[in-house]
């Protein structure tokens, strides 16, 4: 019996692991349909460098820092590893689709080792991992079953840190105007997000982490049905569609909220992941506390603590790499498109660039 269990649980988590990988072509054709067709194979060409690169960063230094050695009794040690190195890349994702169509890929692969095998690890060692630093005041004492902070939020700072160094597009703000870029392909668009949408079960389910009992079989469902937000096994059906559509609410307040200040994100990443990110780790406050293991003020003080390290470290690292290897692309290379400069490789070369 306890057998069948290890069998039952690596191949769930497994099962899991691949769904999150799902999310890779599901970010590279979202991405590639919201930018301009002279810019698709650098996004594309981006999207796979991520995923590549982070996975060996993490297996090589970052898996260490994040959770010690290598090690399960409940599951093939291997399968616990694959699980966690599909969630690496998503973090990165959210920074580069925000920065898309201005940044160089060569200083932004320099950046994706330095965060699938650094700073993201080290958030996640304070969170989910092996928490060095659980008698300090740094501990986070933060629920998020699968990464509304850890990884959305996380993201989201550094992209913000990406943007401020960078800067925005080419003719994106004119004479006090917002010039609107509109995406090239909404199939891919749409393409893009049902992919996501089928990863996010692996992601969110899959992070309860066992399925061999009915009780825990149970709960995957629950998580299942009430996946997007940072507690998906929290809640009843009910409370998901509340904390959903005040998700949905902030995301269209936030868009154009972020256009009037200047920070240039293609894709929406900063309002989808940081805003939401936030939002969604609050809400495990609001509707799961239970005094004891979860609280408002636990949830707050992860939010603040991951929010500065992750927006400092990326913003340091970042302008390091710049002053040697300029993130972005001149205007020359931008107005003919990073494909050409890039990658001497166009997804549409019959289209005539504009």
């Amino acid at each position: 019996m306890e057998d069948s269990a290890y069998i039952i649980d690596t191949l769930f988590t497994l099962f899991a692991m691949t769904l999150i990988i799902f999310m890779v072509p599901g970010f590279a054709m979202l991405e590639a349909g919201l930018v301009r067709t002279k810019n698709a194979s650098t996004v594309l060409t981006t999207n796979v460098m991520i995923y590549a690169v982070a996975s060996m960063a993490f297996l090589l230094v970052g898996y260490s820092i994040a959770f010690g050695e290598f090690g399960s009794d409940n599951m093939s040690k291997w399968a616990v590893f694959m699980f966690q190195m599909a969630f690496v890349g998503k973090a990165i994702n959210i920074m580069s689709g925000g920065v898309s169509e201005r940044v160089r890929i060569m200083p932004l692969a320099i950046f994706t080792a330095i965060m699938g095998g650094l700073i993201y690890p080290l958030i996640v060692n304070v969170s989910w991992g092996s928490d060095f630093l659980a008698d300090t005041f740094l501990d986070l004492n933060m629920y998020d079953l699968a990464g509304s902070t850890v990884i959305h939020s996380t993201g989201g700072w550094a992209l913000l840190a990406a943007i401020l160094i960078v800067g925005p597009r080419r003719g994106r703000y004119r004479n006090g105007k917002i010039r609107v870029i509109p995406a090239s392909n909404i199939p891919l668009v749409v393409l893009g997000a049902l992919l996501l949408w089928i990863g996010w079960f692996g992601f969110n389910g899959g992070s309860v982490g066992s399925i061999s009992t009915k009780e825990n079989a149970d709960l995957v469902a629950l998580t299942i049905m009430n996946t997007n937000t940072a507690g998906p096994d929290l809640y009843d059906i009910y409370t998901p569609i509340l904390i959903g559509a005040v998700g949905g609410a902030l995301v269209v307040f936030a868009v154009p909220l972020f256009d009037k200040l200047r920070l240039d994100d293609p894709v929406g990443a900063l309002s989808v992941h940081l805003v939401n990110g936030i939002w969604g780790t609050l809400a495990v406050g609001i509707f799961a506390s239970n005094g004891d293991d979860i609280t408002l003020w636990g949830q707050i003080k992860g939010i603040i603590l991951v929010g500065i390290f992750a927006f400092a470290a990326s913003y340091t690292v970042i302008y390091l790499i710049n002053k040697f290897m300029p993130f972005r692309a001149d205007d020359n290379d931008q107005q003919q498109g990073l494909d050409f400069s890039e990658c001497g490789l166009e997804s549409y070369p019959e289209f005539v660039r504009n």
